[in-house]
């Protein structure tokens, strides 16, 4: 009998999985991602349609907070700071909310997006950043509510919101040219000791060219101050040594790597120098 009634329940749980009905979302998810000279932006949000219905100062009241889309809050993230009408929104995600009214709408950046719509508690403190933008009539009819990023160039774009035959478009602009000169001056500099290091140990590890590997390893430590070179790749061109079979040299390098692994208080590496030392050491 119970296994007649373990048998029907576990036939009701997959009838009831299986017999889930999917529909339609009234008002749709969408995620747009939009590189601005080197600022990745995203934004999400859900997508109500108008469906005959008059939109602004009537189904989005004026003077009144809005979400600005539908469900959930609408998002935008930026992966750089970004400035606004002189004001800097620092890098991060942000919910899109706005007070529409027929001649200015004011827009708002607020910092905790896991709102379904408009916060119980409005909280001035996450406000990052508010602006005022003017709304613009357009000469066709925007069905679908619609948040775009357009008017692209290297330092700037518009974050344009449009519904019915209005929009509002917030022009932000990016620090491409920071960017790219940090970018520049990184890579004309040349590889870093971490570089070498890397280098240095995929050939060890990898049974590569050992002499190319010792060369790689000088340099990340030639790049360092000479009382203040890295144990562990002190400890990694100890083991080329080694394995090229310059143990005298491998032992000699081991005792530079244990002295600062000692100063560091990381037993580990005080272990394993004074074990290759006394193996390397043996006639």
């Amino acid at each position: 009998m119970r296994k007649i009634i373990l048998a029907l329940a576990v036939l009701i749980a997959n009838f009831t999985i299986e017999a889930q009905v999917k529909t339609p979302q009234p008002s749709p998810k969408s995620t747009l991602n939009q590189v601005v000279g080197l600022t990745d932006v995203t934004v999400e949000y859900s997508r109500p349609s108008a469906k005959g219905r008059p939109v602004f100062g009537d189904l989005v009241p004026f003077g009144r907070l809005w979400r600005t889309g539908a469900n959930q809050n609408s998002i935008v993230s930026f992966s750089e700071d970004v400035v606004i009408k002189g004001n800097t929104l620092k890098k991060g995600k942000y919910a899109i909310f706005t007070t529409p009214k027929a001649d200015m709408w004011e827009v708002v950046f607020y910092t905790d997006t896991d709102n379904w719509g408009t916060p119980e508690k409005w909280d001035e403190n996450k406000v990052a950043l508010r602006t005022n933008v003017d709304p613009i009539t357009l000469g066709n009819n925007v069905e679908t509510f619609t948040i775009a990023i357009n008017n692209l160039t290297n330092d700037s774009a518009t974050l344009d919101i449009s519904w019915e035959k209005t929009m509002v478009s917030v022009k932000f602009e990016v620090p491409t040219q920071k960017a790219a000169m940090a970018s520049i001056t990184k890579v004309l500099a040349g590889p870093t000791a971490g570089d070498y290091f890397s280098s240095a140990q995929y050939l060890y590890q990898s049974e590569g060219d050992l002499n190319k590997a010792l060369e790689y390893v000088n340099k990340a430590v030639s790049m360092a101050k000479p009382d203040d070179v890295p144990f562990w790749h002190l400890r990694l061109k100890s083991l080329i040594q080694a394995k090229m079979g310059n143990k005298s040299g491998a032992i000699e390098t081991a005792k530079l790597s244990l002295a600062g692994a000692e100063k560091a208080n990381n037993a580990d590496y005080v272990k394993m120098n004074n074990d290759s030392i006394k193996e390397w050491g043996k006639k």
